[in-house]
């Protein structure tokens, strides 16, 4: 079992920047990729950035360069940068990890979830 804890969400205004933590623990070794999906209300979670083997990494057009997803393994954390936010990037930001066949954002690839932090973008 990996258990997953996110945290470093809050409010903040059109073009600010926030960083995302996901610390990691329990199983680490099954661990082979790690992602960052969101759900705004009403809407389904989408993937937002995933990492494999902590270096290779792949997003969702919507934050290409702006968004830098990382990972530190001798810390065991997950982070995201979230630079230039946009009203539009209001969601519960949730991490995951999983191992296997690798679909960078979409949601079946994955095993283990975290129960999210929230990410609010104010204009």
């Amino acid at each position: 079992q990996v258990e997953l804890v996110e945290s470093g969400g809050g409010s903040v205004q059109s073009g600010g920047s926030l960083r995302l933590s996901c610390v990691f623990s329990g199983r680490t070794r099954s661990i082979q990729f790690m992602g960052w999906f969101r759900q705004a209300p009403g809407k389904e979670r989408e993937g937002v950035a995933s990492i494999h083997s902590g270096s290779t990494t792949n997003y969702t057009d919507s934050v290409k360069g702006r968004f830098t997803v990382s990972q530190d393994n001798a810390k065991n954390t997950l982070y995201l940068q979230m630079n230039s936010l946009k009203p539009e990037d209001t969601a519960m930001y949730y991490c995951a990890a999983g191992f296997g066949w690798w679909l960078p954002l979409q949601r079946e690839s994955y095993d283990w979830w975290g129960r999210g932090t929230q990410v609010t973008v104010s204009s």
